[in-house]
């Protein structure tokens, strides 16, 4: 069968989309050819810019009739390469930031339509206007889109009592590789008509289709929060005093962060005016959140956070303990946690991985993976932190001083990925918690992944998309 020319298609394109929404000039799609972390650069046939789920459906449809690879895109700032194209030069860059509209907010209801292109930030102020909020939060949050955050599945800071964005999704909007549109906006509590296809799309990161719009799930709008910060001999501790503090604090606690000496001492020398919360050293350290949703919750919630020190001390599982003394103060304990992965970035080249382990173990695989690896590993120095409630671990491993950065993450970096990923696996673990596969793990997901659910996510991308179009060489 001849295949059409591109020439055709992009003027096919252009005449559809328009000046606003087509584009093959290199300077225009230029900045938007390398994911943020400057690890993969790539090239595109032109980039598409639409402005509706019609124009998206139509674009997709002239793409399947010319046989043009599609690489969707939000907001680029994804951590696996997921958004950004081959060097082949074949694919079309497709981004959604054009669809940025929130085209309704039921109140009454608790629930939004966003469209992929909708900034996380803008929907958080959007909710907060109307008395609500959105729950899932991350330090991306300025720039990552809905349709991203759909995609890769993400997680965040409080994932501990409202899940991932997969828990957050009622209702989505997909263009399908041959440009039909699945549409289930419109949510129903009780609904057995087979299979939740939804949840096919959700973390597929664009390989399944194109997610336009998402029905999101709402909450009432905080009326307190307290935020504590806690100094702990161990990372053994800390599981106890999470035990605790879920006891003691209920559906109070909305946050569970932990990083070790280490982590801390960095961030301080990074952040202009940072210092550490508490005197005295120690091993590692715990950011705690509760909140209150209720007028009465807030009001005794100062009380209750003293009480799950107090009872927390005495009972030996925290060396140390201060609480917040107002809202600033509480925004920088979080920004020390906000600029952990910068702050160690700083101190050189790294590898860092995005991995989980089941909640209970992840004390246990932190304080067996770092001397492993450092032995392993001459001059390095492992550094595990994060979602302590959800077992997410964001295992960075800096490289020696002196090293040619990437050198070393080509050569010696890409084997230690590979142990932490064995590591990982050996531990019943995910070699990706929350950031995604995109073309970053790949082959790594190919090497470890289970034979019987990597050949159904084959199975299932051949069905939805036979033609292999949406965003080559990422996920499988």
């Amino acid at each position: 069968m001849t295949m059409p020319h591109p020439s055709t298609f992009i003027a096919e394109a252009a005449a559809l989309l328009g000046p606003r929404g087509f584009t093959a000039d290199p300077d225009l799609m230029a900045p938007w050819l390398t994911d943020w972390r400057g690890r993969f650069t790539g090239r595109a046939l032109a980039m598409a810019s639409p402005a509706s789920t019609a124009e998206v459906a139509a674009l997709m449809r002239l793409c399947s009739a010319h046989r043009v690879p599609v690489v969707p895109q939000g907001g680029n700032s994804g951590m696996s390469g997921g958004a950004t194209p081959d060097e082949g030069g074949h694919a079309l860059l497709l981004s959604l930031r054009r669809m940025n509209a929130i085209r309704r907010l039921d109140e009454e209801n608790r629930m939004v339509i966003a469209e992929a292109g909708v900034v996380l930030q803008t929907l958080h102020e959007a909710a907060d206007e109307a008395g609500l909020r959105f729950t899932l939060t991350l330090g991306g949050k300025g720039s990552a889109t809905i349709g991203g955050l759909v995609s890769t599945n993400a997680g965040g800071t409080q994932v501990l009592r409202h899940g991932t964005m997969r828990a957050a999704v009622l209702g989505l909007e997909a263009v399908m590789a041959d440009g039909s549109v699945f549409d289930t906006l419109v949510p129903l509590k009780k609904d057995n008509r087979g299979f939740d296809l939804k949840q096919v799309l959700i973390g597929s990161e664009g390989t399944m289709g194109i997610v336009t719009a998402a029905t999101l799930r709402l909450e009432p709008r905080v009326a307190g929060r307290t935020v504590l910060w806690a100094g702990l001999a161990s990372l053994q501790d800390a599981r106890r005093f999470l035990l605790h503090a879920e006891a003691q604090a209920g559906g109070a606690l909305e946050g569970f962060e932990v990083m070790p000496r280490h982590s801390l001492d960095a961030v301080c020398a990074y952040l202009p005016g940072a210092r550490a919360p508490l005197a005295g050293n120690h091993d590692w350290h715990a950011l705690i959140e509760l909140v209150a949703t209720s007028e009465s919750g807030a009001a005794d919630l100062a009380e209750r956070a003293e009480n799950l020190l107090a009872s927390a001390l005495e009972a030996g599982l925290i060396a140390d303990a201060t609480i917040a003394a107002s809202e600033t103060q509480a925004e920088a304990f979080w920004a020390l946690r906000d600029s952990i992965a910068p702050a160690e970035r700083a101190l050189g080249p790294a590898v860092q991985h995005d991995v989980s382990v089941p909640t209970e173990l992840m004390p246990g695989f932190v304080e067996a993976a770092v001397p492993l690896i450092e032995a392993a590993w001459p001059g390095t120095r492992a550094v595990g932190f994060g979602h302590l409630g959800d077992g997410n671990i964001h295992f960075h491993v800096i490289a020696p001083p002196g090293v040619h950065p990437a050198t070393w993450q080509a050569g010696e970096g890409k084997a230690i990925s590979a142990q932490v990923h064995d590591l990982v696996t050996q531990w019943g673990g995910s070699i990706s918690a929350e950031h995604g596969i995109g073309q970053l793990k790949r082959d790594e997901l190919a090497r470890l992944g289970d034979p019987v659910a990597l050949a159904m996510l084959r199975q299932i991308k051949a069905a939805l998309d036979p033609q292999g179009l949406l965003n080559p060489g990422k996920l499988i």
